[in-house]
């Protein structure tokens, strides 16, 4: 690679940089004066604004040409197949929450879990609930209010129910088939969502069991738990979009089953008015808007930085690195692709994000090293949510504190499920066999 080359493509990083520097620091300055929710104040979407302005600077072409550069970057296909699967999988989580679905998942959870096990029980509850919705941020919205009775009633370290809470929602933001992480992740890789999802549950199933056994050592005996009214009817649009994604089904058809079966059930048995359907589907819609946008307005940036040699420069100096690591196989690029979804989560905070910013540059990296889709999905999305589950600025352990009425940190410091994730999955990739197929 020549010295302009080489040049032009360390040049097209610069808008990427200004993107995270207004979004980091914006979200650092906010903190710094207390204010709630620090890192949404400047939205990633408008955020971005300001960098897509200075890339079509950079580019040094006319302008019909740079818009060219950013409208095709938006309507790359795999993006816009990303953001209408955002559009369902918002529609399907606003009208299964409004037919009640969310309270009846989390009692029933409850129902069933004895006193003595209340943490662990906790964690499956969070787990089962954030792998249905596919959010973390939804998850813990919706169960923060209970378990913070839990710790009222049954006298528990606020700051531990918190890790408990954190721990499960970031399970299921990993893991769930309609994660817009999974979605993400899966979209930029080109890999098949259930084969992602047998491939991860490898990793996250082992973590979940050790986590499991570590909050049942901290659990003491407790007073019982009061348990509201539900119906378990309400529960079967989750468990079936969950069995139907596995089985392979196409995910538009999962979704728009969910959708028709949380209304049916809901007008059957939750006295749901069809009616409110169209309502509840356009706030689902409204829900991932900002998400939708952020999406297409990063693929166009990435466009940019593609065409000037900034994603291949990068891919080289990873690979540099990389290969100074005395690891057999592909071991060291799997640690490259890890690396590259948890160090840009630090900087942005919003895990979705940090996959699509380097969707690119991770599935260059698997191609070379002949790294299955699904592997490197994966990876992407487990990196990229351990991140997220340990930064104490995220918007998870914003919500939590101020919930709690504790510090952020607290609640990330008795996230176990994050910590033994990292673990478990840095042990998967070194220790075992290198191979090109699924773990």
């Amino acid at each position: 690679m020549n010295y302009a080359v080489t040049s032009g493509a360390r040049r097209s990083l610069i808008p990427l940089l200004l993107f995270v520097l207004l979004f980091l620091g914006s979200g650092l300055y906010f903190q710094s004066q207390n204010v709630d929710y620090a890192f949404y104040q400047l939205p990633g979407h408008v955020a971005i604004l300001p960098a897509l302005i200075l890339a079509v600077w950079l580019h040094r072409a006319p302008l019909t040409q740079s818009i060219d550069v950013i409208v095709k970057g938006a309507g790359n296909s795999n993006i816009i197949t990303m953001c209408l699967i955002y559009l369902l999988a918002g529609a399907f989580a606003s009208v299964a929450t409004a037919t009640g679905g969310v309270d009846a998942v989390v009692n029933a959870g409850l129902s069933v879990i004895p006193a003595q096990f209340i943490l662990p029980g906790l964690f499956v509850i969070a787990a089962l609930v954030s792998t249905a919705m596919g959010t973390s941020m939804g998850t813990i919205g919706a169960l923060a209010p209970i378990a913070v009775g839990l710790a009222n009633q049954a006298d528990l370290n606020p700051a531990v129910v918190a890790g408990v809470l954190l721990s499960g929602a970031m399970f299921g933001d990993n893991l769930s088939i309609i994660s817009d992480t999974t979605i993400a992740a899966t979209r930029t890789q080109g890999a098949n969502m259930s084969d992602k999802f047998k491939e991860n549950i490898k990793i996250a199933l082992p973590a979940a069991l050790v986590t499991l056994i570590l909050y049942g050592l901290l659990t003491t005996p407790t007073s019982a738990v009061t348990v509201e009214a539900f119906s378990w009817t309400a529960v079967l649009p989750y468990a079936a979009i969950l069995v139907l994604a596995v089985m392979g089904l196409n995910v538009f058809v999962v979704l728009l089953l969910g959708i028709a079966l949380a209304a049916l059930q809901g007008s059957f048995v939750a006295d749901y008015a069809l009616r409110n359907l169209g309502q509840d589907i356009a706030t689902g819609f409204a829900n991932v808007q900002e998400i939708f946008l952020l999406a297409m307005l990063v693929s166009s940036l990435s466009e940019f930085i593609k065409q000037q040699g900034g994603l291949l420069w990068i891919s080289s100096k990873v690979q540099q690195a990389t290969n100074r690591l005395k690891l057999a196989g592909n071991k060291a690029q799997q640690l490259a692709i890890a690396a590259l979804a948890f160090i840009s989560n630090l900087c942005i905070a919003n895990n979705t994000v940090a996959i699509v910013l380097t969707g690119d540059v991770s599935r260059n990296l698997a191609q070379q090293h002949q790294i299955s889709p699904k592997r490197s999905a994966s990876l992407l999305d487990i990196f990229a949510c351990i991140s997220q589950g340990l930064v104490p600025y995220g918007a998870q352990a914003l919500l939590l504190g101020a919930s709690f009425d504790i510090s952020p940190w607290q609640a990330i410091t008795h996230n176990y499920y994050c910590m033994v994730l990292l673990a478990v999955a840095l042990g998967v990739v070194v220790l075992r066999r290198t191979t090109n197929q699924a773990l």
